[in-house]
């Protein structure tokens, strides 16, 4: 069984029966109807601000100085650079990637901590571009019950065009989405350019048309099938999830038993119980997955809050209290039903926990990236041969170094190799005291390293090469071995 269910849930089970969701099923059509409410105008916003940013943002620009790329965020693989707005990040500071990732990792689990799936509901991009293009079909289609009737009659040429506009502007929609998401990787003006007069690389229109392909089925056709059977987190946040965890729930205490408007007034004047739910089946029809929220925690529900501005809605009409289905935890629940006072504990050891991890991982990545050098060097010993022993006796070393320059402006810089005595070095074909290396660019170099002093057998002495920059004075230094026969 893969339903989500507690122990007040459980409890409850002879008033709600409880629904099992097979490992798969195949898709049945979902028609949900629009609402209207806090949560609803949450998604509104939170789609704008995220697409508007995921769209526009490779358009903006930032002044990094000459012969330097002016794109706010630009993933530049021919240059093996990552820019973000005033951060550059070079192939060998990759972990910073790996921090971010973690850091989201963390975010997500404090986020599930608090109020479970809010993520689900409200972020993740499968529901912002779902929401997106269910935005588009009511728009065209009309509600839910046009929707419905018009999926029931048979073809006709109004309903061709109906389904050819939609479909077209879902297209529409999922191609501009995988024609964004290329823009992050090169110029986005000069690549528009190149796209539209078909001179752009093969690989960005490949990379159009798997986005496009990808986008049209997963926000069009496949929808709740995603997060139900396709994505993992759901499983994930069950095992990460606690009794004092925010979720959407549906207050039985308070809502069973469930009947008629009329039944439950006539119920209440003989003072027999009679619950706030008046079975109007309006949190399911407005659910994009489907979810009857009254049969318990379930593992579809994405958690979106749309079933509480239905309910809401319903209960202002009747002129009952509203939030019968709000988010809620079940430590909350329980206390309800043992008639105890509770107090909502967001701050427990779980969250602090997560708190305090994430607050540690932002602050080694911001000390690193405040004292990160513009300079740096490293080496790789020759491996064949490892040494050579010279005519007179002496016992060389061959290296290949590498200098690298971070700052946007050329620098010059002076090498020096420390840790073997009596040893000297020379630079192949340039001078060790005047070492010039382009702006944000790296310098390969041959060292040779010699030695006249005796070495003990097969002796593995440790070498250090150092850059100083002449202008500013700051240092890089490596360190690798010298080897002896």
């Amino acid at each position: 069984m893969t339903a989500l269910t507690t122990k007040s849930e459980q409890k409850a089970a002879a008033a709600v029966e409880p629904e099992d969701i097979p490992l798969y099923e195949a898709r049945r059509q979902i028609y949900p109807q629009s609402v209207h409410g806090r949560y609803r105008t949450i998604k509104w916003i939170v789609l704008a601000v995220t697409l508007g940013i995921y769209y526009f943002l490779p358009f903006v620009r930032w002044d990094r100085g000459p012969d330097a790329p002016n794109q706010a965020v630009l993933i530049d693989f021919p240059a093996r650079r990552f820019y973000f707005f005033f951060l550059e990040i070079w192939p060998q500071e990759f972990y910073y990637v790996a921090g971010l990732l973690i850091l989201a990792a963390l975010i997500l689990f404090l986020m599930n901590a608090v109020a479970g799936r809010v993520w689900c509901g409200y972020l993740c991009p499968q529901t912002v571009w779902t929401d997106l293009f269910m935005a588009v079909e009511r728009l065209i289609e009309g509600d839910r019950r046009e929707r419905m009737r018009a999926d029931a009659a048979p073809w006709t040429l109004d309903k061709f065009a109906h389904k050819t506009l939609k479909h077209s502007i879902w297209l529409l929609i999922a191609w501009w989405t995988g024609g964004a998401w290329v823009l992050y990787f090169a110029d986005a003006p000069t690549l528009v350019k190149e796209l539209a007069t078909f001179q752009a690389p093969a690989v960005a229109y490949m990379s159009i048309g798997v986005l496009t392909f990808t986008t049209y089925a997963l926000a069009g056709h496949m929808r709740e099938q995603v997060c139900t059977y396709m994505c993992p987190w759901p499983r994930i946040q069950a095992a990460l999830t606690d009794e004092y965890a925010l979720n959407v729930t549906y207050c039985y205490d308070r809502g069973e038993p469930r009947g008629s408007l009329k039944k439950a007034e006539v119920a209440r004047e003989k003072g027999l119980p009679a619950g706030d739910c008046v079975d109007c089946g309006q949190c399911v029809a407005v659910c994009p997955t489907g979810v009857d929220i009254r049969k318990g925690m379930q593992l579809p529900c994405i958690q979106c809050g749309l079933c509480i501005d239905a309910c809401n809605t319903v209960m202002d009409k009747i002129g009952r209290p509203r939030e019968l289905i709000t988010y809620d935890s079940e430590a909350s629940l329980e206390a309800r039903l043992a008639g105890k006072p509770f107090i909502q504990r967001i701050i427990r050891p779980r969250t602090i926990l997560y708190a305090v991890l994430i607050c540690a991982a932002a602050g080694l990545m911001l000390t690193s990236l405040i004292g990160r050098s513009t300079e740096g060097i490293a080496a790789i010993h020759d491996r064949n041969p490892l040494f050579v022993r010279l005519s007179d006796g002496s016992v060389r070393n061959a290296y290949t170094v590498r200098l690298i320059n971070k700052k946007l402006e050329q620098r010059t810089f002076i090498l020096s190799a420390e840790g073997v005595p009596g040893a000297s070095f020379e630079v192949v074909g340039d001078n060790a005291d005047g070492l010039t290396v382009g702006p944000d660019q790296t310098r390969e170099i041959r060292v040779l390293v010699t030695t006249r002093d005796k070495l003990t057998p097969q002796a593995s002495l440790p070498i250090t090469f150092r850059i100083r920059d002449k202008a500013s004075g700051l240092t890089a230094a490596v360190n690798d071995h010298f080897i002896g026969p």
